[in-house]
C-alpha cells in the first residue's frame, strides 16, 4: 500500500500546478535580469561591444513576456484582485522583485489550489472571464500554442520599436 500512495503523491507532485508553473518563471525572469545586468556590465565596464546586452536583454525581454501572461492566467485562476495582477507584472520591471512577490504570495496562500476547470458555486465563476479561462484549461494545447503565439507576437512588435530606451526619440 505504501509504494501506491507514493506513485500517486509522486504523481501529483509532478503535475503543473498554478503554483509551480507561476514559480518557474518567477524565477526565471530574475535569472534573466541576471544575464541583462552581466550583458551591461560586459558592454560598459568591460567594453566589448553591444552583443551581450543585445543577447541578455532579448533572453530577459521574452521571458518577462511570458512571465506577465503567466503572472495573469495564474491570476485568474487564483482570483486574484486585478491590482494584484497588476502588482505581480510590475514586480518584473524591477530587477528581482518577482522572487519577495513570489514569496508574499506564497505566505497569503494565494497560490495555493489547482486548476479552476470546472465552475463552482462560487459567485466569480459565473463572470465571461471564469468561463473562458475554463475553456482553455480544458484545452490546455490551445492554451499553451496562443501564450506562445501571444508572446511571439509582442516580442516581435517590441523588437521592431527598438529598444526601450529609443522610444521616446
Amino acid at each position: 500500500m505504501a509504494s501506491s500512495d507514493s506513485a500517486a503523491t509522486t504523481a501529483s507532485d509532478s503535475r503543473l500546478t498554478p503554483r509551480r508553473l507561476y514559480r518557474f518563471f518567477a524565477i526565471a525572469e530574475t535569472i534573466t535580469w541576471t544575464l541583462l545586468i552581466i550583458g551591461m556590465l560586459l558592454k560598459y565596464v568591460a567594453r566589448i561591444g553591444d552583443w551581450p546586452v543585445t543577447v541578455g536583454g532579448s533572453i530577459h525581454g521574452f521571458i518577462f513576456l511570458a512571465y506577465a501572461f503567466t503572472a495573469g492566467l495564474v491570476g485568474v485562476n487564483q482570483r486574484w484582485r486585478p491590482l494584484q495582477i497588476v502588482g505581480a507584472v510590475a514586480t518584473a520591471i524591477v530587477p528581482y522583485a518577482t522572487i519577495p512577490f513570489d514569496n508574499w504570495l506564497e505566505r497569503r496562500g494565494m497560490l495555493v489550489g489547482d486548476w479552476r476547470r470546472e465552475k463552482s458555486d462560487d459567485p466569480r465563476d459565473g463572470t465571461w472571464v471564469s468561463a473562458l479561462l475554463r475553456f482553455f484549461l480544458a484545452h490546455p494545447i490551445l492554451l499553451s500554442g496562443l501564450m506562445v503565439v501571444a508572446v511571439i507576437a509582442v516580442f516581435s512588435v517590441l523588437l521592431t520599436l527598438g529598444p526601450p530606451t529609443e522610444w521616446g526619440a
